[in-house]
């Protein structure tokens, strides 16, 4: 190897290297070997910053404004409440949250979707006593076996198509050309899971627990006529096991109903009264078909979906003290209405207007974010702070956002327009049509993983240009004998190692031009190998850290390392077996 290929290799090793034995960012790390690369005279500028033009990288961003839109609208929430039900064993809990993340995972990318999911499985699961570590694996499981069974679906797959159409001569994957291979896949690892993770999976309680709150807020919530909720029963809407609250009582044309039973049906105007934490306020506003009982909520000015929940706290020197939140013209005053009143822990049973305000009182406020700006210093609180995450959904947008979806896909599916331009006109009707606002989605892009995936590019160009790719090629083509069979299967294996080890976007980068090499050496096509490469890069099961989904459920499963191997170790090795037995029979050796 010349002194270039040798360079990069050593770089290539430092990189693994870090990134196995830190905790450093794949993001810093991956740009401080491009920088070496750049700075050695390996790359030049151009072909150093390749990976910021390039197409699937682009697509993947634009991907997460359109998963903000179907999640700022409650569509995912909306439909996940209808599908998973209550479940009556752990193996039917599973299959029916695993099933659903399974096929959304496939046309959105599966990354946003158990971003989107962890809370509510969190949420679930304590409602049915169900153990966190149970169901978090199968979810991020599930969700990479739905992203291999389209091209959309994760966003190795759009680097790799990226990467098909600049770097070799071969035409771009359509949608469903991995579906041949990825459907059995994901068949095969979905039994697995079925079968098997409930023996090797730990039954522990999630290392983040969440603390109990001393602040108990009476909130009253009304039944919306024509809601999906009338007609239900308590236990039918999910209004029975609520996480850190309860359901106190009804009122119903006048009358009060205490002690409410769980088949009680809800009627349209259903006065609810809830008690609980904050938090689970926020999940209360979310319900479909539930809102506030106040009429104040809807004589503020500024667009209900712009505005949040904030905590504040009444100092004795607010001129509101002594005086009720009516009298006082709580919303005229601040621009805020009081949703609910946290008293020493004690239930106010008064009517929000009704309430008189004490020095000590702990309001929970619906106004703009600006609110805490404007009154973070004021004298008439001792403590204003917002509530994460706290913007009520855009329900009555949810199924435009659900249309636009299901049009980008069969848009791309029919072959109207190509992945790009429509997922960046789905992304721009989301914002367009109000399903997330222009803020909403500048926040929902994760930059990071843009950065990751645009530096993996760069030290993947360096793989071929400094001939080190064909030289690594002639390895393994000599390791198996020239078969080419064999030679899949090693390429496999390394793909798989690599995405074990670092992230699966820069894996799938620096083995593809080993790969597109390695079929060259043997004069035949390359299209097995590179749909090789890309199922190896998307199934990361025995670590967590191969795949961004396997970190997130990390913590609220409450997971040790080796759980990961336990579990995800077999389930590698079907999908290696599967894949090599499936990948030459759909796409022969031919010669190249």
């Amino acid at each position: 190897m010349t002194w270039d290929a040798w360079a990069t290799v050593g770089c290539l090793v430092l990189v693994l290297s870090v990134l196995i034995f830190t905790r450093i960012g794949a993001d810093v790390v991956l740009l401080g070997g491009l920088t070496l690369l750049l700075l050695s005279g390996v790359l030049d500028a151009s072909d150093a910053l390749a990976g910021l033009a390039n197409e699937g990288m682009v697509t993947v961003g634009v991907l997460y404004v359109v998963a903000a839109g179907v999640r700022e609208t409650g569509g995912i929430r909306w439909v996940v409440q209808a599908l998973w039900g209550h479940p009556r064993s752990l193996v039917r809990a599973q299959a029916r949250m695993t099933l659903p993340v399974l096929v959304s995972s496939a046309f959105l990318n599966n990354t946003p979707v158990v971003a989107m999911l962890v809370p509510a499985v969190k949420d679930w699961a304590k409602r049915h006593n169900l153990a966190p570590s149970k169901l978090m694996i199968p979810l991020s499981y599930a969700a990479i076996l739905g992203g291999t069974c389209t091209l959309i679906g994760t966003s190795t797959n759009l680097v790799i198509n990226g990467m098909v159409e600049s770097e070799t001569p071969l035409p771009k994957l359509a949608m469903f050309d991995i579906t041949w291979v990825g459907l059995p896949c994901a068949v095969v690892g979905m039994i697995y899971i079925l079968l098997f993770s409930r023996r090797l999976l730990p039954d522990r309680k999630p290392l983040m627990t969440q603390l109990q709150d001393p602040r108990e807020y009476t909130v009253e919530m009304l039944v919306e006529p024509g809601s999906p909720l009338v007609g239900k029963s308590i236990e039918q809407a999910g209004l029975r096991h609520l996480l850190g609250m309860y359901l106190a009582e009804i009122e119903r044309d006048g009358r009060i109903l205490p002690a409410v039973s769980p088949e009680e049906p809800l009627q349209a105007d259903d006065r609810l009264v809830f008690v609980g934490i904050v938090e689970s306020v926020v999940d209360l506003q979310k319900i479909r078909g539930l809102k506030p009982a106040t009429d104040q909520v809807f004589k503020l000015t500024a667009p209900r979906s712009t505005r949040c929940l904030i905590e504040a706290a009444v100092s004795n020197s607010c001129p509101l003290v002594g005086r009720t939140i009516r009298d006082g013209k709580f919303r005229t005053v601040y621009r805020a209405v009081v949703i609910a009143v946290a008293r020493n822990g004690e239930r106010i049973r008064r009517k929000i207007g009704d309430i008189v305000l004490r020095a000590g009182d702990t309001l929970l406020l619906e106004a703009t974010p600006s609110f805490v700006e404007q009154h973070r210093n004021s004298r008439d609180f001792f403590l204003v702070s917002p509530v994460q995450d706290s913007s009520p959904p855009r329900h009555e947008r949810a199924l435009i956002a659900l249309f636009i979806l299901i049009g980008m896909v069969t848009s791309v599916t029919a072959g109207w327009l190509e992945l790009l331009p429509a997922g960046m006109l789905a992304a721009g009707l989301m914002i367009i049509t109000r399903c997330c606002s222009a803020t909403t989605a500048r926040k929902s892009v994760d930059f990071q993983v843009l950065i990751v995936i645009a530096a993996a590019l760069g030290l993947g160009r360096a793989l071929y240009v400094s001939g080190a790719a064909e030289a690594i090629s002639s390895t393994l083509i000599n390791l198996a004998g020239e078969n080419p069979w064999l030679s899949l299967a090693i390429i496999y294996g390394v793909t798989m190692l690599f995405t074990e080890t670092i992230t699966n976007n820069a894996a799938a980068v620096l083995v593809f031009p080993i790969a597109v090499a390695t079929a060259e050496k043997l004069g035949v096509h390359a299209m097995p190998f590179i749909i090789t490469v890309m199922m190896a890069a998307s199934a990361s099961f025995s670590t967590p850290i191969g795949y961004q989904t396997n970190l997130m459920v990390y913590g609220p499963g409450g997971y040790r390392f080796t759980d990961y191997l336990r579990i995800g170790l077999p389930l590698n090795g079907l999908m290696w077996i599967t894949t090599v037995t499936l990948v030459p029979w759909i796409w022969p050796f031919q010669v190249a």
